[in-house]
């Protein structure tokens, strides 16, 4: 399969797996090959503990970088149910598979010569006037985006609104494998989100501010500083950096602000 290798040395498991070895094991299917797993685990921790080396789809482990989109039948169900791997939890007698990737169009542009309105999209985007409002792509969506109601607003030239909808895009591709009409709603939100970035909100002062400060070579030293140094120095300066408090506001600060 093309996104995990099966290795057939012993595997190494953590704690946590280790634990869950202990409670109740249930059948679950990879690729059409049964294994019986703890019902503790996500699918992306059961299959490791099938034997499976992740070497695609497993990302952050988190559910923010949507890199471990998985689809899956359960029995006597004709419906086809999608979820991110590390989040998902293995249920009795599923069926499933890992989609990290799925080819979509992604049109190629000039965000500076773009205009944030509807005939640009249409114009790198042409299918997104296929839209039938199935809505389809909003069922399939493990982050509970409203999808077609972004698509829609895009379609309508409403881009800041399209950009707001889809701001939580994880960009799986679930609702790209899924849409009939064959839309890249994903590559689509970025778009839009982008455009909205570039030519519809205003520019943000801290940015500005430091971009200046880099372009002023503020960072140079501290920077070449760290180049080279040895390891031993990178280990001791990393242990001891001023950890962020968890009570901390928004305006928090280092004592060291040689690197702000």
């Amino acid at each position: 399969m093309s996104t995990v290798q099966q290795v057939q040395a012993v595997r190494e498991v953590n704690v946590e797996t280790q634990a869950a070895a202990r409670t109740d094991l249930i059948p679950i299917f990879i690729m059409g090959k049964r294994y019986d797993v703890p019902s503790t685990l996500t699918i992306q921790k059961a299959f490791e503990f099938a034997g499976y080396q992740l070497i695609r789809g497993c990302g952050c482990r988190g559910g923010i970088c949507g890199a471990c989109a998985t689809v899956y039948r359960m029995p006597g169900s004709a419906k086809i149910y999608v979820g991110l791997a590390c989040q998902t939890l293995v249920q009795p007698n599923m069926y499933l598979a890992m989609v990290p990737f799925f080819p979509a169009n992604r049109a190629v542009y000039d965000l500076e010569e773009l205009k944030p309105e509807a005939t640009t999209l249409l114009k790198y985007y042409p299918e997104l006037a296929k839209c039938m409002g199935c809505n389809t792509c909003t069922k399939s969506c493990p982050m509970d985006i409203a999808v077609m109601e972004y698509i829609s607003a895009a379609l309508r030239g409403e881009v800041e609104k399209a950009a707001e909808l889809s701001l939580s895009c994880v960009m799986c591709g679930i609702c790209t494998s899924r849409c009939p009409a064959e839309l890249a709603q994903y590559n689509i939100g970025i778009m839009c989100r982008r455009m909205t970035g570039r030519h519809i909100r205003p520019a943000a002062q801290h940015l500005k501010d430091m971009v200046q400060r880099i372009q002023s070579g503020r960072y140079e030293e501290p920077l070449n500083q760290l180049v080279k140094a040895d390891m031993e120095t990178l280990r001791r300066l990393y242990v001891e950096r001023q950890m962020e408090s968890h009570t901390a506001d928004e305006m928090w600060e280092p004592d060291d602000k040689r690197f702000l």
